[in-house]
């Protein structure tokens, strides 16, 4: 446990420094929440709509950071480190290398719970949100969607032959599910084309559980998404450990 508090500490503030993940797990999702308040606030969220904009966008705004933090932070790192040696480095040491991906795990979902909390004080504070669903099945849902994008990008990280690839394959799967997942423009009010296309990005299904748990919506319509969720959990955790590279 010492080893571990040690090397999130130095994680951590190695991650400050960067402000990459400050930028754009914490910032960015908080900016986006405090223009849609100002833009929106509490019109409905589409016609035919019986809540709000801020508490239609709450649960996809807070996917923002798990994002970020999943698919493009936690692979880079990941992937960086087996670029210059360092993980091969660690195998000769008391630290067990597998210490390093638990305390990249933890530094990223810091990151995702802090921003949470961000965007749920602005969105309150400012716009009055309250949420209609139950907290712990919003919570529950948050930590499904965590788990299967970090399982993603460990996965993306942990294959890829070197940094390179990884700037690429994270890059094309972070900006179209940034765009078109229902992240700031509603899943609600896209063309029907491009809804059939946003439900092949995994983070759209993603946002379709938290916006059900925040809004309080039936369960029967957050099945699909669940499966969805743990089945790429299973598959690319499978895949990380079958063909992870240490080196």
């Amino acid at each position: 446990m010492k080893r571990f508090n040690t090397m999130f500490k130095t994680e951590l503030k190695l991650s400050l420094r960067g402000l990459d993940m400050v930028i754009f797990a914490l910032i960015m999702p908080l900016v986006i929440t405090i223009i849609l308040g100002i833009l929106f606030g509490n019109q409905p969220a589409f016609e035919g709509a019986n809540y709000t904009f801020m508490e239609q966008s709450f649960g996809a705004v807070s996917s923002i950071a798990i994002c970020a933090a999943g698919i493009m932070g936690l692979p880079l790192v990941v992937s960086d480190y087996r670029d210059k040696k360092i993980l091969k480095r660690f195998k000769v040491t008391p630290i067990n290398p597998s210490l390093i991906l638990l305390v990249q795990v933890a530094v990223n979902m810091f990151y995702a719970i802090l921003s949470l909390l961000l965007v749920y004080s602005a969105a309150a504070i400012f716009f009055g949100y309250r949420m209609r669903g139950s907290w712990l099945h919003f919570i529950g849902a948050y930590f499904l969607v965590i788990l299967s994008m970090y399982s993603l990008g460990m996965m993306v990280g942990g294959i890829a032959p070197n940094i390179k690839t990884v700037n690429l394959v994270c890059s094309m799967l972070y900006f179209p599910m940034l765009i078109f997942s229902g992240t700031t423009l509603p899943y609600e009010i896209m063309p029907k084309a491009l809804q059939k296309a946003s439900d092949m990005l995994p983070l759209t299904q993603g946002i379709k559980l938290l916006k059900a748990a925040s809004l309080g919506l039936p369960v029967n319509s957050i099945v699909i998404p669940i499966i969805i969720m743990i089945a790429i959990a299973a598959i690319c955790i499978s895949i990380s450990i079958r063909f992870f590279r240490w080196e």
